[in-house]
Formats: C-alpha cells, sequence, structure tokens
C-alpha cells in the first residue's frame, strides 16, 4: 500500500476511538513490523497521552519509532528515528503530546488525527531518503 493511503487509515484507526495514537500507526504499518496484530496493539497500549499519559512524547511518534526499528531490523534505528522526530516537530510544531494538545484561538496545536498523519509522512519520507522504501 502507498503512503497516502496507510497515513488515512493511521487516521482513520485513531478517529474510531479504538486505538491510542501509537496502536494507530503501529496497525497501519503492520507489514512493516512482521508483526500479528494483536501484538502490535500490546506493544503500543501504553503509549497514549504522551508516553503513558505523562503528556510527554507523541505516541504517534513512538509508534514510528518502533516500527522503524523492527522494519530497519535494528540497523541505523537511532539514525532513522532523529530524523524522524525532526521532520515530525517541523511539521507538527512540537514533540510533546501536551504541547500538542495546547489550545491556540480555541484549536490544538497539531490534533491527533494530524499527529498519525505527519508520523506517518515522516517515517516515508526519512526511509524512503534513505532508499528503504
Amino acid at each position: 500500500m502507498e503512503f497516502e493511503s496507510l497515513a488515512l487509515l493511521a487516521k482513520e484507526y485513531k478517529r474510531s476511538g479504538k486505538y491510542n495514537c501509537c496502536q494507530a500507526v503501529l496497525l497501519a504499518l503492520k507489514e512493516d513490523t512482521g508483526l500479528l496484530e494483536e501484538e502490535l496493539l500490546s506493544i503500543g497500549s501504553g503509549f497514549c497521552a504522551g508516553m503513558g499519559d505523562q503528556e510527554a512524547t507523541c505516541g504517534a511518534l513512538i509508534g514510528v519509532g518502533i516500527a522503524c526499528g523492527l522494519f530497519a531490523k535494528g540497523k541505523m534505528t537511532l539514525r532513522y528515528n532523529k530524523e524522524i522526530k525532526d521532520n515530525f516537530v517541523s511539521k507538527c510544531g512540537a514533540l510533546a503530546c501536551k504541547d500538542l494538545k495546547r489550545l491556540v484561538d480555541g484549536k490544538p496545536v497539531c490534533p491527533c488525527d494530524m499527529c498519525v498523519y505527519h508520523a506517518m509522512r515522516a517515517y516515508y519520507e526519512v526511509l524512503h531518503k534513505y532508499n528503504l522504501k
């Protein structure tokens, strides 16, 4: 499946209310991970509301970081994840859930479904840069 279809799928998972941001991206990237759906849901279950309700790192970013590590089999994952993080922050304006959900003129800086979308975009842009996708 192409990037845009997967990113929209991840957004729909999030919007369904059944999955947190981390789970939404992991489910959309299931083929990249080699894991079963129930395994991905378990792995991503504690990464909601910014690193387990701590309002820290966005769960969508954590999810694509996990997928990247699985897809790249740990090779150069730190470098890829740093670039994914930088790409995500440039699109969303923040890294921490509390900052992304902060209201500006009555609207969040970056709503959760858009964090999911931008995390997916960052993942694909970085992996494509290194000819991994």
